[in-house]
């Protein structure tokens, strides 16, 4: 059992609270927000539902405790999951004032969807132990935890975050080296890209964008990538008979892919497209989505057959 502090009492941070208590770790959120004990015990249901409906619930799992500093925490953690705003005006201050009340030796885990690591440990006397712990959203659901280090990280901060995530049974992806959005984000980032454009551009409605992605895109992708669509797609040749056949076509297509601006007339677009797709309230929305991601995570779970083992890329 380790001892976790969580410093940001979000919606991220909350979430990461439930993924460690579910876990069996003794969690603390900092966070001096009136609210955050609200939020907390919210989150801290919903997260249980979830993890028991994918098997990842220790039997009598404790509570996360929320606390309005870290002199109030109690004795020092193992890891600290930072969850604060995406900016570095507030993360590095808050990390150098939360420094002295940490071990040597604790890891020090940025939530941080994109900023560089080097930056938020500038002002860290000991910058070697901050890492990047990127999970997708919710953290208690969603399995995948993205981490990375600068150029000064000790390997071995990495090597621990990693065994804890797992621990969790979350699915790390490593990263040879920081960059802005890491790997979910960035491909995120670049299809969401298109979908704006094509609905800028009045190709279809926002509800068949969305549907294209829901019904023609994402039921394959949960077994096979962006990549392994194509082999699959060059038959007997594999990927190399599909990149004969079909690159000069693709190349053709990256070509013309959109390049919107949010301004306010695509906003408009985007906003009311939304809500003629889905008129639910988010949390509706939110609620639906938990349940239903739970339920098809637990049959991946049980029906996904891993690929070979690869020799992996040095690091």
């Amino acid at each position: 059992m380790a001892r976790i502090w969580i410093l940001g009492g979000g919606l991220v941070g909350c979430g990461w609270a439930a993924a460690f208590a579910g876990g069996g770790h003794q969690v603390v959120v900092i966070d001096p927000a009136p609210e955050l004990a609200t939020r907390l015990a919210r989150v801290w249901a919903e997260g249980q539902q979830a993890l028991a409906q994918l098997g990842r619930l220790v039997p009598a799992p404790q509570a996360p405790v929320p606390v309005v500093s870290a002199a109030d925490a109690g004795p020092a953690p193992d890891l600290v999951q930072e969850a604060l705003p995406e900016q570095l005006a507030l993360k590095v201050p808050a990390l150098a004032a939360l420094e002295p009340h940490l071990r040597p030796d604790t890891v020090i885990a940025s939530s941080s969807s994109g900023l560089d690591p080097a930056q938020i440990a500038a002002a860290l006397q000991r910058p070697e132990r901050l890492v990047i712990g990127h999970p997708c959203t919710p953290p208690y659901l969603m399995p995948v935890v993205e981490i990375c280090g600068a150029a000064g990280t000790e390997p071995a901060a990495l090597d621990e975050a990693e065994a804890l995530y797992k621990s969790l049974g979350k699915t790390v992806l490593r990263l040879n080296r920081p960059i802005a959005g890491h790997l979910v984000n960035r491909l995120q980032a670049a299809l969401w890209r298109e979908a704006v454009h094509l609905a800028a551009e009045g190709v279809a409605s926002l509800g068949d964008i969305e549907l294209a992605v829901n019904e023609g895109l994402a039921p394959r992708w949960c077994f096979v990538g962006p990549t392994g669509v194509f082999h699959l797609a060059g038959a007997e040749g594999g990927l190399q008979r599909c990149l004969d056949a079909l690159g000069p076509e693709f190349e053709r297509w990256w070509d013309e892919l959109g390049t919107p601006r949010l301004d306010p007339w695509t906003r408009q677009i985007l906003v009311q497209g939304m809500a003629a797709h889905d008129p639910r309230p988010v949390a509706q929305i939110a609620q639906d989505r938990d349940q239903r991601l739970s339920r098809l995570l637990t049959y991946l779970q049980a029906n996904t057959v891993s690929a070979p083992d690869a020799p992996e890329h040095p690091r």
